[in-house]
């Protein structure tokens, strides 16, 4: 069988599941999606945001990147962020990282990944930059990596924080939340490290005065 055409026959599958325990779900579902959660997460395959966090379609909607990044020239992230505040009202955003990801592996070495991929991956390196001092200061490689996952995760909380989207949503509803996660593929569990809302002090160079 082409792998492809296991794919659809699963989808079948599926959805004869779905009918099954709840002949009205997909009825239900099609009328309107009311998430909560908006999540920014990495484009790894094994780390599906449904999967992990056990929750059903039309519960969070879902952006992903390599290395979860969160770019202020990025208009398809930022045309998703706008629409998940402003439109679906979302009250949490969730950017989730992981260990052992790939982009930042990849940025932590010096090798030359082509335009595209050398573009993207000096974000990261621009995390490595500005935390040069503690990451040198851990001396196992693995131990290091694993911070510098968790470190790249709390800034894009921060660069969040920096868009007029956000400001502004802070400013008129008190909300969404911002959180940063990072996912264990070795257990499966998620590790809060850091979060952001409404109250919370961000520099003033990045606060618009005019929302």
């Amino acid at each position: 069988m082409i792998p492809y055409q296991k794919l659809l026959l699963e989808n079948k599958a599926w959805a004869q599941e779905k009918i099954e325990d709840d002949p009205e779900f997909f009825s239900r579902l099609s009328q309107i999606q009311t998430p909560e959660f908006l999540w920014i997460g990495c484009s790894d395959s094994r780390v599906p945001a449904n999967e992990i966090t056990n929750t059903q379609p039309g519960e969070i909607f879902v952006h992903r990147n390599i290395a979860n990044l969160v770019v202020h020239t990025d208009v398809n992230l930022l045309s998703v962020l706008e629409y998940a505040v402003n439109y679906l009202k979302v009250k949490h955003v969730i950017v989730c990282g992981h260990y052992g990801c790939g982009g930042v592996k990849a940025a932590m070495t010096n090798h030359d990944f082509k335009q595209v991929l050398n573009m993207w991956l000096r974000n990261i390196k621009d995390v490595y930059r500005l935390h040069r001092q503690e990451l040198d200061g851990i001396t196992e490689e693995e131990k290091r990596f694993d911070r510098l996952v968790e470190l790249n995760v709390i800034e894009q909380v921060h660069h969040l924080a920096k868009t007029s989207i956000i400001q502004r949503a802070w400013k008129r509803d008190a909300y969404p939340h911002i959180h940063g996660w990072v996912y264990s593929l070795n257990d499966g569990l998620i590790k809060p490290v850091f979060e952001l809302n409404a109250d919370s002090n961000i520099d003033e160079l990045y606060k618009y005065d005019d929302l």
